[in-house]
């Protein structure tokens, strides 16, 4: 698990991205076609997700920079449900030349290829995964007036009444869902995984006491701890997270040692996009990443820079997809 990258290195490594783009420029006058000029249209990011929420806010922002510093409209295009397939169909039937991108999150690149037995989409054959947009780590919510303290307070419950306990979710395999089992399997316990249509509905349903506890993101459940209506108990994280540095973290608070629940999202273009092109999306969009404007975004819901090397980044794909794969065969979870 990589550390967060605090703000001042944060700035530095952004900064070198925009240099990237300088050095990008020569391979792309060298191209022939389109590459020299591009891009000579407009683009689009396709989004899985509804209008209104943490990514779509991030992506806008980011397609609005990206219009200014290209001269060319860059739109975002929500087409959400179905599993994030309806986003991915329109995606693969797009153009290759990297005018057509798309925002893709976790589950659909680390979880979903362990849950579908046939997946309409091959990670390998459509898409070339850029670079990480963000990442975010999850706190445990509990009610107000819930008799855990520490974590483990909730632990030793769940050992002492298996199956009695519950924790809730929007759908089987997302983050929540996959980092809750996790710490089902890391802690010998056996709670009841409850599925709310809605995640409003799912954190007033930890607010009221329905249930027992739930991960939560800082842009999900985080108006309602700030209104009073829940408690985090501890963050799914390595260390404490700025702003929230009275929250322990799980391990800290009597939870499993390396216990971590993260959320990323990341920027995908088809393959066959010239190389050259891409390397200018990465660098231009981590240019884009910077200002006060990301930083007042970032923070409003718990998301953090995540700027690895390409390579890293590979690896670290390969690292949560192997976490995920190993959680879904042990609980036995599918969706085919």
């Amino acid at each position: 698990m990589y550390e967060p990258i605090p703000l001042s290195r944060r700035r530095a490594v952004l900064a070198l991205g925009s240099l990237g783009t300088l050095a990008a420029w020569p391979a792309l006058a060298q191209g022939q076609g389109s590459d020299a000029k591009w891009p000579t249209k407009p683009s689009r990011i396709i989004n899985p997700f509804p209008v209104g929420g943490g990514p779509d806010g991030l992506s806008r922002l980011v397609a609005d920079k990206l219009s200014r510093a290209w001269g060319q409209p860059v739109v975002v295009e929500n087409r959400p449900g179905g599993n994030g397939f309806i986003a991915i169909d329109a995606f693969k039937r797009g153009a290759t030349d990297g005018t057509d991108m798309i925002q893709l999150d976790n589950v659909h690149i680390a979880a979903y290829p362990h849950l579908f037995k046939k997946l309409p989409y091959s990670l390998d054959k459509d898409f070339d995964i850029l670079m990480p947009l963000f990442r975010n780590y999850f706190f445990v919510c509990v009610p107000v007036n819930s008799p855990y303290k520490t974590m483990g307070d909730l632990i030793a419950d769940a050992k002492a009444r298996p199956g009695q306990l519950n924790y809730g979710s929007w759908s089987v395999g997302n983050p929540v869902h996959l980092g809750s089992a996790l710490l089902e399997s890391m802690t010998g316990t056996r709670m009841e995984h409850v599925i709310y249509k809605e995640t409003s509905q799912l954190y007033q349903g930890v607010a009221t006491g329905q249930l027992s506890f739930a991960l939560g993101s800082l842009g999900t459940a985080g108006p309602l701890m700030r209104g009073g209506k829940l408690r985090f108990l501890a963050v799914a994280a390595p260390q404490r997270i700025a702003g929230f540095e009275n929250v322990p973290t799980v391990s800290e608070s009597g939870g499993p040692a390396g216990y971590a629940v993260t959320g990323w999202n990341a920027l995908a273009v088809r393959p066959g996009t010239p190389v050259a092109v891409q390397d200018k999306i990465r660098a231009d969009v981590r240019q884009a990443l910077t200002g006060k404007d990301v930083d007042e975004k970032f923070a409003a819901f718990g998301y953090e820079t995540y700027a690895p090397t390409p390579a890293e980044f590979k690896q670290f794909i390969a690292n949560e997809s192997k976490r995920f794969g190993d959680v879904i065969r042990q609980a036995g979870m599918s969706l085919d």
